[in-house]
């Protein structure tokens, strides 16, 4: 299956990518399933919402330092490196994320679509400006704008919309991809999930990396078992 799958990632003018927590957690992140995702005996579902953090920021903030200290720690793996070397050689590539750690763009990849946001991003709640900051641990918490107005994580919490503008780019992309790569994703958190059907639809190979099935192993047209760190820089090898 796997010299079938690179056949058709070679032979593919466009090519798109779907990549999700299991891509971060080879890397050392922790996923919000799972009980490595617990924080002070907290469920993220409790804390990435805009009530939590109407309720109480500054609870919120300590959760997003310690996970934002936690991914300063660790590197892009394997996996990640190879996703931005086929970029170099592909003339038209898309990388659609749901993580919001930054480990594409460590990795060197440029066109990375962030359809949950991104944690290195703060945005005030007061004046809506925007801006990075890697500040890990942050300098104070809550964090605030130079307007004096409270800034919150610029990522996409519970309940809230995806950013507009990204999501139909991401779209997009798999409505005019050739192949879809989809990784390190479980493919139950919509609407990034529907990526998939959607792509499928337009005609493209979906091809799957992961350690274990999903929901959408069965309409792929190849499912690679195993780490992404492994399996995507095999698949990629002489692309």
């Amino acid at each position: 299956m796997l010299p079938q799958a690179r056949q058709w990632l070679r032979d593919a003018r466009v090519v798109a990518v779907l990549t999700g927590a299991g891509m971060s957690a080879e890397s050392g992140v922790p996923t919000f399933r799972g009980p490595e995702g617990l924080w002070k005996q907290f469920r993220p579902e409790e804390l990435a919402t805009p009530e939590a953090f109407a309720r109480d920021p500054l609870l919120v903030w300590e959760w997003y330092d310690w996970r934002r200290r936690t991914i300063a720690a660790v590197t892009p793996h394997a996996g990640h490196l190879a996703l931005a070397a086929l970029e170099k050689v592909k003339e038209d590539f898309a990388l659609i994320t749901q993580n919001v750690d930054g480990l594409h763009d460590a990795a060197g990849s440029r066109n990375v679509l962030k359809v949950h946001g991104d944690i290195w991003r703060l945005r005030c709640t007061r004046c809506r400006r925007e801006w990075t900051c890697r500040d890990a641990p942050l300098a104070s918490l809550p964090p605030r704008c130079d307007c004096g107005g409270l800034a919150r994580p610029g990522v996409v919490w519970f309940g809230e919309s995806l950013p507009r503008d990204v999501w139909a780019k991401a779209e997009e992309a798999a409505e005019r991809c050739e192949v879809l790569l989809v990784a390190g994703t479980s493919a139950v958190v919509y609407p990034a999930a529907g990526l998939v059907p959607l792509a499928k639809r337009a005609g493209a190979r979906v091809i799957e990396i992961n350690r274990e099935q999903t929901p959408v192993s069965a309409v792929c047209d190849a499912s690679l078992r195993g780490p992404a760190g492994e399996v995507l820089p095999a698949l990629i090898a002489e692309v």
